[in-house]
Formats: structure tokens, sequence, C-alpha cells
């Protein structure tokens, strides 16, 4: 979703001086999240991840004439903050304007508005990309594995206690230093040591839905002020992807569940502006996920701090938490540099100048769409689509349709996907379960109606001599999936996180050996 709009748009609401003591030393620290956000921004769209990462314009109505100004000067200072950008500034666009570009607005809800640019990504294959990124590079990626101790030598960190959850199997890592970066588990692993980290992390829910794309005319995104935040209407392929909540989480940190009430706030706050207002029927898919969340200023989720933090709790220990998505290249940087008391002198990052897994080449295959289709038998729209989620490993893909055309054919019942993309994820992509493939590597669970069910057995008869599964190991991870899917819908219809954190927890995991751990408040 958008990295930096909801601080620039924040930034025309901020309280005067006079309102506020802190109001130069917040400013001044929204200012620089943002031009920092920008620069990243800049960086993913155009060397490090152009295949993953893609510009999209988004509509700010105006509620009120007088708003106009002020969303201005926030909206013009975020285009200077930005540097060298290759996506346009932001334009003013009258009432009639509006109506041409988002006709599904309902008239009178708006004042006329401003388009203005951000980038947006499927942060589950970024993150996927990233980790074989690393591993192109000689790191050791251990996939369904967790840490269940730190190991300790005369109060340093000198390593962890690590699990394999799908065989139960333990060993002992030993390391220079062990670099904390687990998010919404960072407690966890910082109560580890027996003693208190530097900071705390509160667990903040947010919620999605998904809805047809004809279900909303228009063809640029959407951002609505809300009591509370914002909300974001964005374009995603045949889709509408609306939210997001933002409410305090202490529960199960695995599986965050969407309650009844939040989907209810995402519908309410949206229908003010639409002509046609959605109902529940009109929802494909819902998803929750948790942000790590810096604690300690106020007890609303919505006022902590988006900002990261890095700390050496002790020798051998760095922690690093809070920060955005659009960040992470800099966090991680963070977190090596403060690794270098333990580790001695390192060498200056070039992870700004070092594209991801897929980048190489993108462009210029991107160019050559058409040229492929014929030379593939696809249809050029196919042949972007793959592009945008492999890149230049778009021959990866389609090779494994070598001895066997049938990958070639798209999955019935979730027909935006072709069956060697199912193959590829496991391949080389490092899914090990049912669940992997339908719920992040695909999206298939939050994309159709039937959220990945109706696909599920064609999808495990792909894998299973992949994996090498049995025919009661397919059968089990079939049922598995249809349970998990049951039970995000039962839990999406009840009121409280309590009620539907158990609902969503009544489904077996298909890594059963893995801690369940609360989030701390």
């Amino acid at each position: 979703a958008p990295a930096a709009a909801k601080s620039a748009v924040e930034q025309v609401n901020t309280p005067e001086p006079d309102e506020s003591p802190d109001w130069p030393r917040g400013t001044a620290v929204k200012q620089m999240t943002v031009r920092e956000a920008l620069r990243e921004r800049e960086l993913m769209l155009t060397r490090l991840a152009p295949h993953l990462v893609r510009a999209v314009s988004f509509l700010y109505p105006l509620e009120r004439g007088w708003e106009r100004p002020y969303v201005t000067a926030g909206l013009t200072l975020y285009d200077q903050m930005g540097g060298e950008r290759s996506v346009p500034g932001h334009r003013q666009l009258s009432r009639a304007r509006v109506k041409q570009v988002a006709p599904g607005l309902r008239d009178g809800a708006h004042q006329g508005g401003l388009l203005y640019h951000d980038a947006q990504a499927d942060d589950a294959r970024h993150t996927m990309t990233v980790a074989r990124t690393a591993a192109q590079y000689g790191a050791i990626v251990r996939n369904s594995t967790e840490v269940v101790s730190l190991i300790t030598e005369a109060d340093r960190v000198v390593g962890a206690k690590i699990r394999d959850v799908e065989t139960g199997e333990t060993a002992d890592v030993r390391a220079k230093v062990v670099i904390n970066c687990t998010g919404v588990w960072t407690d966890d692993i910082q109560k580890m040591t027996g003693g208190k980290g530097r900071f705390r992390v509160r667990a903040s829910k947010g919620v999605h839905i998904l809805v047809p794309r004809d279900r909303i005319a228009g063809e640029v995104g959407l951002i609505l002020r809300t009591e509370k935040s914002v909300l974001f209407v964005i374009p995603w392929g045949q889709q509408w992807l609306i939210g997001t909540t933002d409410t305090d989480w202490a529960l199960d940190v695995a599986h965050p569940a969407a309650t009844s009430k939040d989907i209810d706030y995402i519908l309410e706050h949206v229908n003010t502006v639409l002509a046609s207002p959605l109902t529940r029927d009109d929802i494909l898919g819902v998803f929750a996920g948790l942000r790590p969340l810096l604690a300690g200023e106020s007890e609303e989720s919505s006022q902590l701090s988006r900002e990261h933090a890095v700390a050496r709790p002790q020798p051998g220990l760095i922690s690093i938490a809070g920060g955005k998505y659009t960040t992470y290249r800099v966090m991680a940087a963070d977190a090596v540099d403060a690794a270098a008391q333990d580790l001695g002198p390192i060498k200056e990052s070039v992870t700004e100048v070092t594209p991801l897994v897929g980048a190489d080449g993108y462009a210029a295959m991107l160019n050559l769409k058409h040229e492929i289709a014929a030379e593939s038998g696809l249809p050029e729209w196919r042949i972007e689509h793959l592009l945008n989620r492999y890149g230049s490993k778009l021959y990866d893909v389609l090779a494994l349709s070598k001895d066997d055309e049938s990958l070639l054919e798209p999955v019935t019942n979730a027909d935006e996907y072709l069956r060697c993309e199912i193959a590829y994820a496991v391949t080389d992509e490092g899914a090990m379960h049912l669940e992997d493939v339908l719920a992040r590597r695909t999206r298939m669970s939050i994309e159709t109606k039937h959220r990945g069910v109706d696909a599920a057995a064609e999808v495990a008869d792909i894998i299973a001599p992949i994996l090498g599964w049995t025919q009661e190991q397919r059968d089990a991870e079939v049922e598995s999936y249809t349970e998990r899917v049951a039970a995000e819908v039962k839990s999406q219809e009840l009121d409280t996180d309590e009620a539907s954190d158990a609902a969503r927890l009544s489904a077996p995991d298909p890594r059963p050996q893995l801690r369940k751990v609360v989030a701390t408040r």
C-alpha cells in the first residue's frame, strides 16, 4: 500500500505550535520519515524491484472547499521531499474532473479533489524475493525454522537454539552477534535473554477487504479521512483493496483475526462516498495483519510511533523494531551497522545498488512482451502479468512446462494464475505447504470468492509430486486448508477479538509444532 501518503495527509492536520509544545519536534520527525520513505520508494520503483513495485494514482476528494489550500500545501511538500522521482507530482481536480476519473463517487460527496501518485507492492512476494536475493549472495535461509532460545555465555549472547518445525529437530547456531528483527515477536525474543529490552513493541491490527473492480467505477485509488486515520481504496489487479483499521491486538500473533466489527468499520466509511454502496456480498476476501509499533507514547495504537529504533540490550544482541515496510532496507542497514560493535569493522552497505532477484533485465523483457507472447503461445496480457511477478525469472517459470505442457494452462477456478506458477512456488520460492502457495506465493486466499478452496485440490495435485507427498499427506493438506478458510470465515462473523481469535485458532496449523506467542500490551 502507499508508503508515505498517510504521513503527508497527517502533516496537513498537524496542530499549530500554540496547540502543542511538541509540534516542532513532531513535524521535523514526520518530515524526515516521509523524505526517507520517498527516497526508498524511488529506489524500488527504478532500480531495486521495478518488477514488484509499481506506481499507482490516488484521488483525495475534498469534503469542503476550504480544505484545498491545506491539502495542497501538504502534497506540495510531499512532492518536494522526494527529490528525483519517476512519478508525477499532484494535480488539482475540479468537481467535473473528479466525476470523470472516479465516477463511482456519490454526487455531493466531494468539492473537487487532488490527484497524487504513490506506489504499491505485494508485500509477501517482495519479502520472499528479498530472502531469495540474500541467498543468491551467500546467506543461508532456513524455512519453517523457529528460535526457541538464545545461547548466552557470561551475559553475552553467542547464538541461538533453533527448531525445524517440520521435523522437530533442534540445532545450536553460534554467532558473533544475533539480530532480533522479528516484528511483533520482538518482545518474545528479548525475553529469552532473561532481561528487558530497550523498548517494547505493541501489535496493531490492520484489516483489509477485497471487492471486484466492477463494484467501484473508476481507475484511480482513493484516500479518505476517517475520525482515527485514513482509509485507502487501492487498485489491486482485478480487485479493489480497501482498508485499513488500526486497533490494539494482544492475542496470538501468528494468526490475527478480522472481526465483524472490523469489516463493518471499513464498509461504513467507504460507503459514505460511494454512489453504489458495498455490501458483505461484494466481499471476495478479508485479511488481517499486525504492525510492530514502538510502545510508550500512548495507549492508543494509532498514536504509537511508526519510527524504527535500534538497540543493543546486551553484548551480542541487536534488536530493531518499528518502522515501515517501505524503509526495510534502511532499517536493515542500521541494524547491521549497530552490529559492528560485535562484528568488528564491516564494509559499507551496497544494498541501494543491488537489485532484487528478477529486476535485472526486466525492462528489456517488458519491451519484448509481444515477442515473448508469440514464442510461448500465451496472450500478451498474461506475459505482462508474469513479468510483474517474476521479472527476468519469467523464463525459469515457463521452462517448467517443457516436459508438461499442461502447466501452461490456467488453474481451474483461479485463472489469473498458471499451473507452472504453482510448481515454481515450490521449486524456487520455498513453499512447503498448500497454504504457502494459496495464501502467500499467490493470493488466491483473498482474491477469489471461494478463498482458494475450489482450487486447493488441483494445486495440491501439482505440488504433491514435487514435495514427495503421499496421497494421505496430499489429502491432509487439502483438508487443513479447507478448515483454515472455514475458521477464518467464522472468525469474521464474530464481534470481539477474543471470540474471533478462538474461532481462527480452531483450525489446524500446517506447522503444528510452532510455539504459540501472544502479543504483549
